[in-house]
Formats: C-alpha cells, structure tokens, sequence
C-alpha cells in the first residue's frame, strides 16, 4: 500500500505548533477528539490551540493522506485538468488544500473556508509556510452557505460534510456543484455512514449533470448492497507526536474513507475502467481481486499460471482502477 504522508514543509510546521504542549496534555486531547469522531461530532470540540494541536497531530494528517489517496486516483482520469484555482469548504486546518498543491501543481489560488476560527488561525499559520499558499483566502463561512459568486476549478470537501444533518447535507450539495467550475471531490470517512452520505452527494450530482470521475467506473446505480459499503484506505506514516498522542505501537496507520469524484462538461475524461472493492487476497496459486464493473461487483481471480494477468493484478492494490 502506498504511503501518503505530509509534505516536509508541513510536517515541520505542524511540529513546531505542537512542540511546546506536554505529552499527555496531547494524549487526552486526542482521545477526545477521537471519541467525538467516532460519534460524528463536529469541529465545536477544538476549542483552544491545545485542542488544534491534537488535531494536527492525530487526525490532520490521516485527512491528508485521504484526499491526496482520492485526487491521485481522480487524476488518472482527467485529461488536461490543470486548475489554477481550488475552494476548500469545511477546510479545517487545510489539509486537503495541502493535499491539491501536491496533485496539481498548476494551482495559484487557494480559498479556504471554515466555521470554526480555531481551525482558521491554524490554517492561517500552516499556509504562510507554503509558498504559493501565503496569500491564501482563509475566510469564516458556513458550509451550507457559501459567500456568493464562490467559484473554483477544483473544489473540495474533505471530511466536511459528516457532522450536517439529511436536510442540510440535502441543500449543500447544490451549492458546492454551482461553485465547481471543472471538477468536486468529496471524502467522508470510511464507514457505512460516511458512504450513506457519498451515495446521497452521488445522486443528487448525477441528477444535476454531473459526470462520475471515481471511483465508480460508471454513471449506473451503485450494485453495493447494505450492510455493505464501498471504501478505500490510504497508509500514513506516524510521526513521533502522533505516536505519543495515539499511544501507537507502529509507525504506520491506515485511514478507511469513502470518496466521490466528479466533473462538468468541460472536463476532459479517459475512459473509465474497473475498480479494485478490497486488499487483493493472495491465495496459493492465484491473487483474488473484488471489482466493481459493468454495473456489479464480481470476483476475479489471477492465476500465476497466467503470468501476464498474474502480474498485472500483482502491481495493483486496494482502491486501483485496472
């Protein structure tokens, strides 16, 4: 599995934010912050810089790795998508503005919005440490109201639409369509109610015109049955604060998130092809891969007799189109 971890420079910034907050200070603040993920709070628990900090340490860079995971995928299938500009709703800290700087490298504007003024003064510090972020929009806005006359080439919602309720989630997604001018990735966790909501986004985009970019390999209705869900992890590198915070024992961790790329008209696309639904499972004589194709979910088996396929599928992992 590749690993996705935080550019140099960011890592460095966030070390030196969270240098001076004791060790076990970070562990409770973490642990908290976790709790409150897992019950789909929202960001109206970082309250103070000791709790941004947590956040930078634990949870902003598995976001990171997320949406870097879902644009490297959404990229293969762009053709000649270079946007010069990106919005970042319910932008946190920036981790997924963060995330577009390394897919593409074209960008020259950046607009992060965010409700929560902890969150942007954090944003505002992480930015000025990044060249073409330094004169970033970092603005105070609701998710589900954006300023108006908000417009991208590339717009963002990472992690962003978990804590909104079905009528508000409902009302959102229009909005962020209207403000994408090429192409809108959405990445919510990976569970069964992070991938309730990406299915919602994908019907309402798809009635509105929207062109599916990833991971589905296709327009039609998504063939994965309850209590099923389709999901993708990305490996991030620990770094020491992290594994103080987490009380981790390596230096790894895999974040589980359901994502959902799409494209207007204007938006080259090459062809679509099959997605990889799980880690591929090494039997004895072959490689058993799950795929989403043609409207349903098959298995698929590589025999190492067949050194050609058996190869191919070897190169690939969970989350490749193949």
């Amino acid at each position: 599995m590749t690993a996705h971890g935080l550019p140099p420079i960011l890592r460095e910034a966030i070390a030196r934010m969270v240098r001076d907050i004791q060790p076990a200070e970070l562990a409770a603040r973490a642990a908290k912050l976790s709790d409150n993920y897992r019950a789909r709070g929202g960001s109206e628990t970082i309250k103070s810089f000791e709790d941004v900090a947590a956040y930078l340490a634990t949870r902003m860079p598995a976001t990171f790795a997320a949406m870097i995971a879902s644009l490297d995928w959404t990229k293969v299938r762009l053709v000649d998508f270079a946007p010069l500009s990106v919005l970042d709703i319910g932008a946190g800290a920036g981790a997924a503005s963060w995330a577009a700087a390394e897919i593409f490298p074209s960008l020259q504007s950046f607009t992060m919005l965010d409700r929560n003024r902890q969150f942007l003064g954090a944003a505002r510090t992480l930015a000025d440490a990044h060249a073409l972020m330094r004169d970033a929009a970092i603005l105070e806005s609701d998710i589900a109201i954006l300023p108006n006359g908000t417009q991208a080439d590339l717009v963002l919602a990472n992690y962003a639409l978990t804590e909104l309720s079905d009528d508000v989630l409902t009302r959102a997604v229009p909005h962020l369509w209207t403000a994408t001018k090429g192409v809108l990735v959405i990445v919510e966790p990976g569970t069964p109610d992070g991938f309730a909501r990406i299915l919602k986004c994908r019907a309402s985009l798809l009635k509105d015109g929207a062109r599916i970019v990833a991971p589905c390999p296709g327009d039609y209705p998504c063939p994965i049955a309850k209590p099923g869900w389709c999901h993708f992890a990305a490996r991030l590198p620990r770094s020491r604060a992290h594994i103080r915070a987490k009380g981790g024992a390596v230096p790894f961790e895999d974040e589980k998130f359901s994502y959902l790329a799409v494209a207007h008209e204007n938006v080259g696309l090459r062809p679509s092809s099959p997605r990889i639904l799980s880690r591929p499972h090494a039997l004895k004589h072959a490689l058993r891969v799950r795929i989403c194709a043609d409207g349903g979910i098959a298995e698929h088996e590589a025999s190492k007799r067949d050194k050609e396929s058996y190869r191919a599928f070897a190169r690939k992992d969970w989350g490749d189109a193949v």
